[in-house]
């Protein structure tokens, strides 16, 4: 895309929201690089749910974002990023480096997240995501409230 800056793209959801689905998108439509933690543990044979693991991972996949943001790519990071902190971190992180930052929120209700998780669970292959660990990821996540969303650029599809 001629003339496009580079841009960091975070998607935030719980497990089953869609970002996934969602970065597939948009890493076609915006000729992004998708970044997503969870397929690269998967692929490297550590538990999903290693948390050491998750942390050295998205360590190493945001040193590898801000290579590419500075060679002028967009980035997608599916990190899920519940946290307000984190979303702060990342945007101000991106900001440093120049570049534009978005946060898409794909906000679903508990049933139909229930409802895709379930799905899911029925993939060859899946890791299992009972509905007591989803409720656990639920009361752990802090929704973007729209003052924090203004504090992002506004998404460019």
């Amino acid at each position: 895309m001629a003339g496009r800056r580079p841009r960091l793209v975070l998607l935030c959801g719980l497990p089953g929201a869609g970002k996934t689905t969602v970065a597939r998108r948009l890493e076609r439509e915006l000729s992004a690089v998708r970044l997503c933690p969870d397929e690269w543990l998967v692929e490297l044979g550590f538990d999903l749910f290693d948390s050491g693991a998750r942390d050295r991972v998205e360590r190493r996949l945001w040193r590898h974002a801000q290579d590419l943001l500075v060679s002028g790519a967009v980035v997608i990071l599916e990190n899920g990023f519940w946290q307000r902190g984190e979303r702060d971190e990342m945007r101000l992180r991106a900001r440093a480096l120049g570049v534009e930052v978005e946060l898409r929120h794909l906000d679903v209700p508990m049933a139909e997240l229930e409802r895709r998780i379930a799905l899911r669970n029925q993939e060859p292959g899946s890791v299992v995501l009972t509905t007591e660990l989803l409720g656990e990821c639920r009361s752990q996540f802090e929704a973007p409230t729209p003052a924090e969303l203004d504090l992002f650029d506004p998404p460019l599809s």
